[in-house]
């Protein structure tokens, strides 16, 4: 099956709190993803740490090839019941998918989650599992391109309680929500962003509970590369340059060096933009046949700088808007984060004398400890890398 597994998640604190009391955990390997979200008891330290504690132990666990019936007794054990609630002091939903398309699930106390293919929802048949006195209701199904499977914790169906809507939003407009935003978007941290911004607008920006939502959407590969210094050899800048341009996805050239080779190669004009300036970002350029044509080492760098903030920030930031400045640095971030599941990098291994600083040996490039921040940074946004050495 050629799919790609995309995973993103977004979450709300309590009103009042410094840190949410859910957690996800994330486990990605060659052969299968894991994923566990686990909702502490509460609010605030003592639920995050509860939550933090649960998805730890299960995904490491699971990684290490435990079965759930060992990874649940180990929860159950470290964090007993609580003796005046008779409630757990953390429910769990842990999430596994193999890259065969098969897909395995386990629930405790969480809301259940949803499995939408071609905008309509899919009924999983579940059965339940006793294990230590603690009921857990496992599923195995396949996945195909275009599903989306979304897991939320209990903020978001209590989202609106007690203001815009007396009840919650109740479960079957959650539902009918998703139904609605898997045929529009392609990205999983678009989904989870969009939901978050929902359930905000419903707690009229005060939320009354930790509020998470977890979206897997499965994807066609969507291929990108990216071209950036000059072969160390010239003799092979013809042969990199057919290469370069036979290869199936978008095409990308950072660095003026590298651009001048391909626009010489292909006999075609550089033309450089000048209808969007930016004191920080040098100038954008086309060529025909290129998707896109940047500066090389300040362009990427701010690209690594956006692409962190992108990842860390929380979501009252709101940064998603930024990425549709005309800069050639938040062009290339929107391009990774919205259009892009495979990475091909091609890095010319030339040392452009003028990248050289002082501090470092003398055989380093900044260019290089450039793009290896951007593997990096790109590895946790889960987009899958080949990198190819010239």
């Amino acid at each position: 099956m050629s799919h790609f597994v995309d995973i993103a998640y977004n979450s709300l604190n309590k009103n009042g709190e410094e840190l949410c009391g859910d957690k996800v955990e994330i486990i990605r390997k060659d052969d299968r993803h894991i994923i566990v979200m686990a909702d502490g008891l509460g609010s605030g330290v003592k639920a995050n740490i509860l939550a933090t504690l649960t998805s730890k132990i299960a995904a490491t666990m699971l990684e290490n090839g435990a079965s759930i019936i060992e990874t649940v007794n180990t929860i159950i054990h470290t964090l007993p019941v609580c003796k005046v609630r008779k409630l757990a002091y953390s429910t769990f939903t842990i999430l596994e998918i193999y890259e065969d398309g098969r897909v395995y699930t386990a629930e405790y106390g969480n809301p259940p989650l949803l499995f939408i293919r071609n905008g309509e929802l899919i009924n999983i048949e579940k059965r339940e599992t006793n294990i230590d006195n603690t009921i857990v209701k496992e599923a195995n199904f396949n996945i195909q391109n275009g599903d989306l499977i979304v897991i939320v914790s209990d903020g978001v169906v209590h989202a609106g309680v007690g203001g815009i809507l007396d009840l919650g939003w109740r479960w079957n407009n959650i539902e009918k929500y998703f139904r609605k935003i898997s045929l529009i978007e392609k990205s999983a941290r678009k989904i989870t962003e969009d939901l978050i911004d929902t359930c905000q607008i419903l707690y009229m920006g005060k939320p009354g509970d930790d509020t998470t939502a977890v979206a897997v959407k499965i994807r066609e590969p969507e291929i990108i590369n990216l071209f950036t210094g000059p072969p160390e050899n010239p003799s092979k800048d013809k042969i990199t340059v057919e290469s370069f341009m036979k290869s199936e996805g978008k095409k990308i050239v950072c660095g003026g060096t590298a651009a001048k080779i391909v626009a010489r190669e292909l006999n075609k004009e550089i033309i450089t933009s000048m209808e969007f300036i930016d004191p920080e970002v040098p100038p954008t350029a086309s060529i025909e046949g290129i998707d896109l044509v940047t500066e090389g080492v300040l362009t990427l760098n701010k690209t690594i700088k956006i692409l962190e903030k992108y990842l860390e920030s929380q979501y009252k930031e709101n940064l998603i808007l930024s990425l549709d400045k005309e800069d050639g640095a938040s062009k290339l971030a929107k391009l990774f984060i919205e259009d892009c599941t495979h990475l091909n990098l091609w890095v010319g291994s030339a040392v452009n004398p003028a990248h050289q600083n002082p501090d470092f040996p003398i055989n380093l490039s900044i260019k290089l400890k450039i793009v290896e921040e951007l593997v990096k940074i790109l590895k946790k946004l889960g987009i899958k890398i080949n990198i190819t050495h010239l």
